[in-house]
């Protein structure tokens, strides 16, 4: 489908892991590497497509989120007031709000479209059908983010080319956008076997895979390729903190929880000091972007200072898994765990 060696799919990471270098190396070596465009500017998207494309002539994705900002309906005060104390402890200004939280998804895809990318990912919704026709039109592959059977059936309604079925153990932000965030909530093999069963287009399997016998049972219950985030988070070609890298490889099985404190919409990730101490005051979280926006500078300055305990440590179950090898070398280890290669991988 996508013209890979493997059905191997680096899921894209916002905030900094997905780099022009850890895409490109993943698609050199096989698999088909994706490039989290959501946080970035229209001028930021062309420039990290510009450099993916110097270092690789293999397919390869972007991914947008495709929800925009909402007027935000809530005083942000006391929210502020709790964050206050954690800028003065690394002696940052008082932390404020900007007036424009995100970057708009109309002015972002306009920028992946000219770019005519072979493959178009999106999360949190679906676009309206204009684009959907514009990206087919251009030759570009669509793939949509489900967290259930319901919003399969609505992506393939839709006409994208294939469907990610992101299970409850993937790491980083839900995808759900159709119902109660807390009934979306269903393991990644039973979503992608009731997918599989409801769609016609490819269900692509993502969400606690880390290693060749999760890719295996994956591909059992009928995904056409697998996406793995938090397994190629730890890669030295990977933008992530150091001190996110070294909390992953460090965690245990039942370390992840399922937060809104760091960006006002559920995320799976390791839990830490903030994320102990926020959550209580759960009626002070602003709605996503603004809590993103709002906590934005307090996870730069962390990422700086090496302090994970106010990092958003966006991680999957399974986590423990993680082994900090080159993407190239990742591939092919999972790939031979796998079996890819004796079984005589097609492109994916």
């Amino acid at each position: 489908m996508f013209g890979t060696r493997y059905p191997l799919i680096q899921a894209p990471m916002a905030g900094g892991p997905s780099t022009p270098e850890l895409v490109a190396a993943v698609a050199n070596a096989g698999g088909l590497g994706s490039l989290a465009a959501a946080y970035l500017s229209p001028a930021q998207i062309t420039s990290a497509i510009t450099r993916i494309r110097d270092l690789t002539d293999r397919p390869f994705a972007v991914n947008l989120f495709t929800l925009d900002a909402a007027p935000l309906d809530r005083d942000p005060g006391p929210m502020l007031a709790l964050l206050r104390g954690y800028h003065s402890e690394l002696a940052l200004p008082p932390p404020s709000l900007p007036e424009r939280p995100a970057e708009r998804f109309d002015e972002q895809a306009a920028a992946v479209l000219a770019a005519r990318v072979p493959v178009f990912s999106f999360t949190f919704g679906i676009p309206a059908p204009a684009w959907l026709s514009a990206f087919r039109a251009a030759g570009t592959q669509v793939v949509g983010t489900a967290t259930t059977v319901e919003e399969a059936e609505l992506l393939a309604a839709a006409g994208v080319d294939a469907v990610v079925a992101q299970g409850a153990e993937a790491g980083g932000h839900r995808g759900t956008f159709s119902g109660r965030f807390e009934d979306a909530m269903v393991p990644t093999l039973a979503l992608v076997r009731a997918s599989v069963a409801a769609v016609r287009c490819p269900v692509l399997a993502a969400g606690g895979i880390m290693d060749g016998a999760g890719i295996r049972a994956a591909l059992a219950h009928g995904a056409a390729a697998v996406l793995l985030g938090t397994a190629f988070l730890v890669c030295p070609e990977s933008g992530a903190p150091a001190a996110h890298k070294a909390a992953v490889l460090a965690a245990a099985e039942d370390t992840t929880v399922v937060t809104r404190v760091f960006s006002g919409r559920p995320a799976r990730g390791l839990r830490n000091r903030f994320v102990t101490e926020v959550e209580p005051h759960g009626d002070a979280v602003l709605p996503f972007p603004w809590q993103n926006a709002a906590t934005r500078t307090l996870r730069a300055a962390a990422a700086r200072a090496g302090t994970a305990d106010l990092l958003s440590l966006w991680a999957g179950q399974r986590a423990r898994l993680a082994r900090a090898l080159p993407a190239a070398e990742l591939v092919a280890t999972l790939a031979a765990e796998a079996g890819l290669e004796a079984a005589g991988a097609a492109p994916g």
